[in-house]
């Protein structure tokens, strides 16, 4: 995996795992990799991965059964869309908005391509 210099390493992989469920790979109460198989995978230190199953259990979105492993929390798609529909909206679309006015791009432009898109 090729890490970006400007976030976490482990929120990458937290990210990475949120596709992961998103995307279906992993289903609500099913288990997902161990931690030394997802730093296999990923070619991190073991410790990194423990972080981001961490953070992603400080989410609510995998939970831990002991001897077991990690599981996927019953309604963790939905956290998921939830925490990332917030951070899009509350971070990512007023800096969207700042560069169309900025660049004086109308809304009926950008409606337009986006419709464009949907097709």
């Amino acid at each position: 995996m090729k890490f970006k210099e400007s976030k976490p390493i482990y929120l990458q992989i937290a990210d990475r795992i949120c596709d992961e469920i998103l995307q279906g790979k992993y289903k609500e109460e099913e288990r997902i990799p161990s931690v030394r198989e997802y730093a296999a995978t990923v070619e991190v230190n073991a410790n990194t991965v423990v972080r981001s199953f961490d953070y992603l259990q400080g989410q609510d979105i995998i939970y831990n059964k002991r001897g077991l492993g990690y599981f996927v929390i019953q309604g963790g798609r939905e956290r998921i869309l939830e925490l990332r529909k917030e951070v899009f909206l509350c971070d990512e679309l007023p800096e969207f908005f700042r560069q169309l006015k900025t660049l004086d791009i109308p809304m009926k432009e950008i409606e337009e391509m986006y419709k464009e898109y949907l097709n």
